[in-house]
């Protein structure tokens, strides 16, 4: 199966409620930055790549102890 765009990854997030899962919605955050990557300078991309990390960081390990039931939807 070919990697999603964005549309298609959206399309997934909302049909497997999946916008209550924030990050579902960083993904997809990273994906619309993959897809505008050739329209970006450099060092904007590089700035929303470290902005989208540390909002990923920031959500800190709470999945650990419920790996499978986090996880076990993931496209791909």
């Amino acid at each position: 199966m070919p990697p999603m765009n964005s549309t298609d990854l959206a399309r997934y997030i909302e049909a497997t409620e999946g916008t209550s899962k924030p990050w579902l919605l960083v993904l997809l955050q990273l994906q619309q930055l993959k897809e505008q990557r050739a329209t970006l300078a450099p060092e904007d991309y590089l700035q929303q790549v470290q902005e989208l990390h540390e909002t990923l960081m920031a959500m800190g390990e709470w999945w650990v102890g419920i790996e499978d039931e986090v996880f076990r939807d993931l496209p791909g």
